[in-house]
């Protein structure tokens, strides 16, 4: 996410992604230029509107605060969840590498057992579903978020994003959610992960126990 003169702009269009086997470009075109540059162009609005808000007034049941600062956060969310979608796609698919394999097989079992979970997570959820390491026990998870705002663990850090609402899917796949998320693995840009899992690696200290 870039910002400038006070404003967040959206990242640029991978041209790769309009060139992936099993989705369309008119898939992709309303995914990234309708869907999530309306997420970068309602935060833009609603942090226009929130110095002018009345904070006297706030209030849990109705406010015109509460609203913009409810509508900001799913916002924003929207925006940073998109990113790290399309960042995470454009690839040859396979599998990962490295450390990153060494350490699902080392907290799923297995690679197979962790693409299991991970499909299963995404046919379960509403909105994503994301591989995340969580510091507090040290492990790598599959999180089920219903909305942008709705199933967010705190503190923990995002390796692998997969959209799937049905604006991500409907217009290639209508109701089969699951060649989907078949269609969005054999895309998978592996080394966008691995190089997130290394800066978390780096973060944390970690080394494979």
């Amino acid at each position: 996410m870039k910002t400038y003169e006070g404003k967040i702009i959206p990242i640029p269009l991978n041209p790769r992604l309009l060139m992936m086997p099993g989705f369309s470009e008119c898939q992709i075109l309303e995914h990234f230029e309708v869907l999530y540059k309306g997420y970068v162009n309602k935060v833009n609005e609603i942090r226009s509107l929130l110095p002018a808000a009345d904070r006297q007034k706030a209030n849990a049941t109705y406010s015109e605060f509460r609203g913009l600062k409810k509508g900001e956060t799913y916002a924003i969310d929207g925006v940073i969840l998109h990113e790290l979608y399309f960042e995470n796609l454009g690839g040859p698919g396979g599998m990962p590498r490295g450390d990153l394999m060494r350490r699902l097989e080392k907290d799923f079992g297995s690679y197979q057992s962790w693409l299991e979970d991970f499909t299963a997570t995404g046919i379960s959820a509403r909105g994503w579903a994301v591989l995340v390491y969580d510091p507090r026990d040290c492990r790598l998870h599959n999180y089920l978020l219903d909305a942008h705002d709705h199933g967010v663990v705190q503190n923990t850090m995002a390796v692998l994003v997969l959209d799937v609402y049905e604006h991500a899917y409907f217009i290639d796949y209508g109701t089969r959610k699951a060649d989907y998320i078949r269609a969005f693995m054999r895309n998978v840009d592996w080394t966008v992960a691995e190089k997130r899992w290394e800066r978390i690696r780096s973060w944390y200290n970690l080394e494979l126990r």
